[in-house]
């Protein structure tokens, strides 16, 4: 059932974290929408279907959009998780967040949808076996805690409107994110597992994650949380055989997890523990992945 079929074609949409990976892939995988870009870069010039917004304050309300997609965040693993950084990373998520829900009920016409980012880091540490969305037996973490909240936040715009919380793996892209900086130690021959290399890994390519999203937009019966992720998940030394195989690099160089604890600290949770997540709300919805396996995903990327 499509929300959007008489005027999909022309949609307008709020997107925060507009000049991020996915929102970029997103805006580029489809240009016949109109945009507004909340950004904090100051240099980017508005065009015709791309106008930017340094504060969400330049809004009175969302009577204007008809959509909203919320990716606004700082990066989860570039720094140590200082007390510092965790408040900053929460503050991030939270704060842009709960200013949309705010322009939400101050809307007379709200937008149909609220596409609200999250990750898989909400399923908490010590998963042992597969997980859809459905899994309620977590053992929290710092990341657990940061994902329910920033969830908790978008759905008070239910009220409102449809919301949907992308609980996203792993993205795969050339350009940037979590494989940009896998890549260099293993084009210089010194990539490899990360400890045991047991642990599950959970993935989704760029291509898949911008039309799973777009396919939320216009799906009306999904809502609430959605695993943003690729079928198929992969002990971390796979993955790692995997990717090496594509630049044809050995992959022999394991990372002990002791030096991975110094190098992050508490962060080292996202690299060292299990993750195994199905997307069984977006396939029970009737979506198809392009990228399946992550050989074809890799093989489609430019690396």
């Amino acid at each position: 059932m499509n929300e959007h079929t008489d005027n999909e074609h022309s949609m307008r949409i709020l997107i925060t974290g507009g000049t991020g990976l996915i929102a970029r892939h997103f805006i580029a995988a489809y240009p016949d929408y109109h945009y507004c870009i909340y950004t904090r870069n100051t240099a980017l010039r508005s065009s015709e279907t791309l106008a930017y917004i340094h504060s969400l304050d330049q809004l009175a309300n969302l009577n204007d959009f008809d959509a909203v997609i919320n990716l606004a965040g700082e990066p989860i693993a570039d720094k140590r998780w200082t007390q510092k950084q965790k408040n900053k990373l929460r503050h991030s998520r939270l704060h842009t967040t709960e200013k949309i829900v705010e322009l939400m009920q101050r809307s007379d016409k709200a937008p149909l949808v609220f596409l609200s980012g999250s990750a898989i880091g909400y399923y908490g540490s010590g998963l042992n076996s597969a997980v859809d969305e459905n899994y309620g037996q977590i053992q929290a973490d710092f990341a657990h805690e940061l994902c329910r909240d920033w969830e908790a936040a978008a759905l008070n715009a239910q009220a409102s409107c449809r919301v949907v919380c992308l609980r996203t793996a792993v993205v795969l892209a050339e350009n940037g994110g979590a494989l940009k900086k896998m890549l260099l130690p293993f084009k210089l021959g010194l990539g490899g597992p990360i400890a045991s290399g047991k642990q599950f890994m959970s993935w989704i390519h760029i291509h898949d994650m911008v039309r799973a999203m777009h396919f939320l937009l216009c799906e009306s019966t999904l809502s609430g949380p959605v695993n943003m992720a690729a079928p198929q998940s992969l002990p971390n030394a796979e993955f790692c055989k995997a990717l090496a195989k594509r630049l044809k690099r050995p992959a022999l160089m394991p990372m002990p997890a002791a030096l991975l604890k110094i190098l992050m600290g508490e962060a080292s949770s996202l690299l060292l523990e299990s993750q195994q997540v199905l997307p069984t709300k977006l396939q029970k919805a009737g979506f198809n992945f392009s990228y399946a396996e992550l050989d074809k995903a890799l093989q489609a990327l430019k690396l």
